[in-house]
């Protein structure tokens, strides 16, 4: 399971990449109210994805954030790498310690036979999913981006 800060840091740069376009900043008490996240904790957040490029920040009055990357540049695996780690796809699902096929010196656990696709098919698709991809889905669904 993703951990919260990851949730919202997802749930703010596609905020972001729908409505900040042309580099227009979007100030953190506007993302805050519009997610329904502590402004405090959101901006450790953004500041956190803004020193990884991922977004571009702007102190004072006209200030606020924006994507630092094309929409079509930042996967929801760099910004769950980023939160969580790489722990996130290479833990056991049932130790406290990555799994054999990433570390040698650990056994395969009893469960890994049945768990490897779905870890790889879980990569995948975090690789391959795109800000720009799920603005796109929005659009096709008609359903309005609101959290």
């Amino acid at each position: 399971m993703l951990s919260n800060t990851c949730k919202y840091a997802i749930r703010a740069l596609i905020y972001l990449a729908n409505y900040s376009k042309d580099n227009k900043k979007i100030g953190i008490k506007k993302i805050s109210e519009d997610l329904g996240i502590p402004s405090p904790f959101l901006g450790k957040i953004l500041q956190s994805m803004a020193r990884e490029k991922m977004l571009a920040s702007t102190k004072g009055p006209n200030g606020g954030f924006s994507l630092g990357k094309a929409p079509e540049d930042i996967t929801l695996y760099d910004i769950v790498v980023h939160v969580d780690g790489q722990k996130y796809f290479n833990n056991c699902i049932i130790r406290l310690e990555p799994c054999s096929c990433f570390t040698e010196e650990i056994t395969t656990c009893p469960v890994h036979r049945r768990f490897g696709h779905i870890r790889n098919q879980l990569i995948s698709f975090y690789q391959e999913t795109s800000l720009a991809d799920i603005i796109d889905d929005f659009e096709i669904s008609g359903e309005a981006i609101h959290f």
